[in-house]
């Protein structure tokens, strides 16, 4: 693996230590933020469904509301194309 030094503020570092912490609980062991880094890169990627499973547990409020708002805008467009 290869070392980069990247430059973050202070609010998105503090985010990735959140998902980091948040997936040190679920799986009992140390996630590094590269780890956490990875997990948020393949929710955005467009995985499977099934790993989506428990998300709602850990998203955020302001998260939830951007999915659903989201959500809505793809059935609308769903809706008129059909």
């Amino acid at each position: 693996m290869v070392s980069k030094a990247v430059k973050v503020s202070e609010e998105n570092y503090n985010w990735l230590c959140e998902i980091a912490g948040t997936a040190q609980a679920e799986e009992k062991r140390v996630v590094s933020i590269d780890e956490a880094i990875t997990k948020v890169r393949k929710r955005l990627s467009g995985g499977k469904l099934s790993d989506l499973a428990g998300a709602w547990k850990t998203m955020s409020e302001k998260e939830a509301k951007d999915f659903m708002r989201d959500l809505r805008a793809g059935w609308k467009k769903w809706t008129k194309s059909a």
